[in-house]
């Protein structure tokens, strides 16, 4: 009887935002082209289901306070004693913070892309 209270237990200290947090910086340092180091990386909000959890995860830059950073959803997996990333979202708004311009707009001086207005086929 003490053993399966004891597993429970076990299961539900990783029931934590910080958990999770680590199950995202985990994935994230997985990702040759990003230094985590420098990112603040708060977990928002979180909920538990069974072996799932579903996370919104707030970004930004240490170095930057007054950027308004970004926030990804993700949806992580239980796997033994912490959190596997097995999907993600954007959670609204540009993927790089406000920037004022429409979604899809490229930035100033880039080519056009594909079938985007001002593409003139040779």
């Amino acid at each position: 009887m003490c053993a399966v209270l004891a597993v429970g237990a076990c299961n539900r200290g990783i029931e934590t935002k910080e958990a999770v947090r680590q199950g995202v910086i985990d994935h994230l340092a997985t990702r040759s082209n990003l230094n985590v180091a420098a990112m603040h990386v708060e977990v928002t909000s979180v909920t538990f289901r069974k072996n799932e959890a579903d996370a919104t995860v707030h970004f930004r830059a240490k170095n930057d306070q007054s950027s308004p950073g970004m926030t990804m959803n993700y949806t992580l997996e239980r796997q033994g004693s912490r959190w596997v990333v097995k999907s993600r979202s954007e959670a609204g708004g540009t993927p790089h913070g406000e920037m004022g311009e429409m979604p899809g707009a490229l930035p100033p001086g880039h080519p056009p892309i594909g079938g985007q207005s001002g593409a003139t086929p040779k």
